[in-house]
C-alpha cells in the first residue's frame, strides 16, 4: 500500500496543509481520511507487524466500547480473541474513544502476511469506506480529480499526462523531483511539500 498511500500523500501535501491532513504518514502510522468524517489509519508495529484501524460514520454497524453506551446499542468487541500487542500498538486511540468519543468501527491486524479480525457478524464498514489505498486504479482516479477539481476559485486544470501519473505511483515513496516538476510543479503546486510526504512512507517508526 506504500506506493497508493505516499502518492496520495504527496499530491495532497502539494495543495497545501489543510489538505495534507486527509492522507499523511508520521513514521509509524499512516493516516486517511475523506473529509466527510470517514477514516482509516494503520499503525505499525515492526515490518512484519501492524494494526489497521477505522471508521465508517454511515455504515460502521459495530459499537465498540463506549460507543455502544452512547448509541444505546449491543457491543462489538473488536478486540475479542486477538492478540494483546492489537490493543497495545493501538492505546492511544483506545484512549480516544473515552476522551474525545472518536467511534472506533474496524480493527485488523497484520501479522507476517496475514490479515485477521475479531470473529463478529456486524458490517464494520470497512468495505464501504471504499479505501482508496487498496487498488491501484481508485487512487489514481482519486489523484486525477484531485488534479482537475477548481480549488479556491481557481478553474479546473487541464487533464494531467496518464504517463506521469503512472510513473508517480511506479516511483512512490521515492517519488523523484523531475516526476514530481512534471505533474505538480506547472499547476503552481508545491513540489517540495509534495516529495516529503512521500519520503514519510519510507520509514515506520
Amino acid at each position: 500500500m506504500a506506493p497508493r498511500w505516499s502518492a496520495l500523500a504527496a499530491v495532497l501535501a502539494a495543495y497545501g496543509p489543510r489538505w495534507a491532513e486527509s492522507a499523511y504518514s508520521d513514521g509509524s502510522t499512516w493516516h486517511y481520511d475523506d473529509g466527510g468524517g470517514n477514516w482509516a489509519d494503520i499503525r505499525f508495529v515492526s515490518d512484519e507487524r501492524a494494526v489497521l484501524l477505522g471508521h465508517d460514520h454511515e455504515y460502521s454497524t459495530t459499537y465498540f466500547r463506549a460507543a455502544a453506551e452512547y448509541f444505546g446499542q449491543p457491543e462489538t468487541d473488536l478486540l475479542a480473541g486477538c492478540p494483546p500487542w492489537w490493543a497495545e500498538a493501538i492505546g492511544d486511540y483506545l484512549e480516544r474513544i473515552d476522551t474525545h468519543g472518536m467511534w472506533i468501527g474496524f480493527i485488523y491486524g497484520y501479522d507476517c502476511g496475514t490479515w485477521t479480525r475479531a470473529d463478529y457478524s456486524a458490517d464494520d464498514g470497512f468495505t464501504s469506506l471504499n479505501l482508496p489505498l487498496l487498488d491501484d486504479r481508485l487512487v489514481l482516479r482519486q489523484i486525477f480529480d484531485q488534479l482537475t477539481m477548481s480549488v479556491g476559485g481557481r478553474p479546473a486544470a487541464a487533464d494531467p499526462d496518464p504517463r506521469d501519473l503512472d510513473r508517480m505511483l511506479a516511483e512512490c515513496p521515492d517519488l523523484s523531483a523531475d516526476t514530481a516538476q512534471a505533474l505538480l510543479g506547472g499547476r503552481g503546486l508545491d513540489v517540495d511539500a509534495a516529495l516529503r510526504a512521500a519520503q514519510q512512507f519510507r520509514r515506520r517508526g
